[in-house]
């Protein structure tokens, strides 16, 4: 059984088709990618699996579990952690507190132990601040763990949504162009911290991009969406040299 299985997924935004019987299957550590152009429904896709939006139509299982109709909390809770195109940060809180902040739907400690300070409080605490500083540390950025989150660089916060999303321990990830803005340098890196928290924490990951670099290089494989329905699937190969992909998406000029 495949770790996310979505089928024949339609939605309509009043009288708008956005999504036309979609189709995806993922496996634990799998990563693929979700390519197309501007208003093809990328987004949208993400938005229904998520929770934002219910589908019209079409089912969606996590680890075998119906997802539909559960609010995006809940969804998160089962195991889909995800990062947005347009950064979703607190402006004032510091680093640390936006990876710990994640944590506390997981907390066992309740009202009374808050209120009274309690021992399984208190290692409670530890343990979330630990985690957090481990998330900080896989994406690079532990040594910014005090600062508040709109001092840093663009690529740097981007690296707090990430770490933000793997605190809730997810089983698969969504990043939603994750390199958008990015100059040369910050794209590579973010590359390498993508590669990296799939090898180590073997989260299959799921991936909006616009940057053929970044779909060909990191994705096993690759679907192309077209006003809302997949016009191709397959390998980065496969998806690079296909006529129907070229001609609708990548044009003549591909990145690499």
């Amino acid at each position: 059984m495949a770790l996310l299985e979505v089928k024949d997924m339609t939605h309509y935004f009043g009288g708008l088709r956005a999504v036309y019987n979609y189709n995806l299957s993922i496996e634990k550590g799998e990563i693929r990618g979700l390519i197309g152009p501007n208003g093809a429904g990328k987004t949208t896709i993400f938005n229904l699996i998520t929770g934002i939006y219910r589908p019209s139509e079409g089912s969606i299982t996590l680890d075998g579990e119906n997802i539909v109709g559960l609010q995006p909390y809940q969804i998160a809770a089962k195991g889909i952690g995800r990062t947005f195109q347009n950064l979703q940060l607190w402006r004032h809180m510091s680093v640390l507190d936006h990876v710990k902040l994640a944590q506390y739907a997981k907390i066992r400690y309740g009202l009374v132990g808050a209120f009274f300070g309690t021992p399984l409080r208190h290692r409670q605490e530890q343990e979330i601040e630990d985690r957090a500083l481990e998330l900080l540390e896989l994406v690079g950025i532990r040594h910014l763990a005090d600062q508040v989150v709109t001092n840093l660089p663009y690529g740097a916060q981007r690296r707090v949504e990430m770490a933000r999303a793997l605190a809730t321990d997810p089983k698969i990830l969504f990043l939603d162009e994750p390199t958008v803005g990015m100059n040369p340098e910050e794209l590579k890196d973010m590359m390498e911290i993508i590669r990296q928290v799939h090898q180590e924490l073997g989260l299959a990951i799921f991936l909006i991009e616009h940057r053929m670099k970044v779909v060909m290089d990191l994705c096993e494989r690759i679907q192309t969406l077209v006003f809302g329905e997949v016009v191709a699937e397959g390998t980065p190969d496969e998806i690079r040299n296909n006529p129907v992909v070229i001609e609708a998406y990548l044009g003549k000029e591909i990145e690499t």
